[in-house]
């Protein structure tokens, strides 16, 4: 039973392995469509609220926060938006808009 299993197993793994090693050709198209840099890090604050701890006695100052939009500014528009592609959604432009 044992070996049956171990047989099964490698057919499995013996054709994974084939399907691999095809490879589809490379779409110039696709590599276009990722031309916005993201931010290293995401839209997080690069410093810290505060550098230290407030020292007994000390004044704090509470002020209101930024709006949002300048508190994660929006991404600089791309010149053209190519067609989406099945299961993009990212950096493209629906098809018939």
């Amino acid at each position: 039973m044992k070996l049956i299993a171990l047989a099964a197993a490698l057919a499995l793994s013996g054709g994974a392995a084939l399907a691999q090693d095809a490879t589809a050709p490379a779409d110039p198209a696709a590599s276009q469509t990722m031309t916005v840099e993201e931010p290293m890090g995401g839209y997080q604050p690069t410093t810290p609220a505060m550098s230290a701890q407030p020292q007994p006695g000390q004044q704090v100052i509470f002020q209101a926060s930024k709006s949002p939009t300048e508190a994660y500014p929006p991404p600089p528009p791309m010149a053209e938006y190519p067609i989406c592609k099945k299961g993009q959604y990212d950096n493209c432009r629906q098809r018939g808009g």
